[in-house]
């Protein structure tokens, strides 16, 4: 209840299958922000699913909307993680991680100790970090990386996206300036002709019901330029650039 909209688990069930566990945001527990302040978070995670879906990429899991005890509101299907995995940690120094692992910032914790901000260097959280690019992801925590018993890794908690101002705050900023591969950027390009589809059932039309026609455009705007520029882009604007708490 302490968050920007409250968050509940409960069973989702329709007739002829079986139940299945559900992370449920009614959008009566939305808390409005200052720089979201319309009550539509949830509208903004089931986008985020579209987009994800069109990328091919399986960041999000499923996630609808739907009716629930308190109203409506969003449904996500409940992940059981690894807990014993930690693709985004806080480290100390002397134990900072090599291959296989980025590092993000440093700092000192409450003690005085220096301690290091990593995050894994593979396929999937690169796909992540771009996937935020592209929704501008105003929120991305360690916490909101889910760590999967067989390596996958799942985004949640993209109620804060879409702005049309740039907010991208996030602990993946491991690859700053790098390329894009030439796979990464077909994925883009395919996202972007799919923003494009306005026909009954296409991906415009399903995000119009969503997001504004200036959040629109500016998502449109932003997968050009990745797909133009190719690069894992650096923080701008006036925004902090990392999310705190930082988990």
């Amino acid at each position: 209840m302490s968050a920007s909209n409250a968050t509940f688990v409960g069973t989702y069930t329709v007739p002829g299958a079986d139940p299945v566990d559900v992370v449920y945001k009614p959008s009566r527990g939305e808390k409005p922000l200052w720089d979201f302040p319309n009550n539509d978070l949830a509208n903004r995670e089931v986008a985020a699913y579209l987009v994800s879906e069109s990328l091919g990429w399986n960041i999000v899991p499923r996630t609808w909307l739907g009716d629930g005890q308190f109203g409506p509101g969003m449904l996500q299907l409940w992940q059981d993680i690894d807990e014993a995995q930690d693709p985004v940690d806080l480290v100390e120094a002397s134990e900072v991680p090599g291959d296989g692992w980025r590092t993000v910032l440093s700092g000192e914790d409450e003690t005085g100790r220096e301690v290091v901000l990593v995050h894994e260097d593979s396929p999937i959280m690169r796909r992540m970090a771009i996937f935020d690019a592209i929704v501008n992801n105003a929120d991305r925590k360690g916490g909101h990386v889910l760590a999967m018993p067989d390596g996958h890794r799942y985004g949640v908690d993209h109620g804060l996206s879409f702005h049309v101002e740039p907010k991208l705050r996030t602990v993946l900023w491991g690859w700053v300036g790098e390329p894009i591969s030439d796979d990464e950027t077909t994925s883009i390009r395919r996202l972007h002709e799919a923003l494009a589809d306005t026909r009954d059932g296409g991906l415009g039309a399903k995000l119009a019901e969503l997001l504004s026609v200036a959040e629109l455009e500016q998502l449109a705007a932003r997968t050009e330029r990745l797909a133009a520029e190719r690069e894992f882009p650096a923080p701008e604007g006036d925004m902090p650039a990392a999310p705190w708490p930082l988990f």
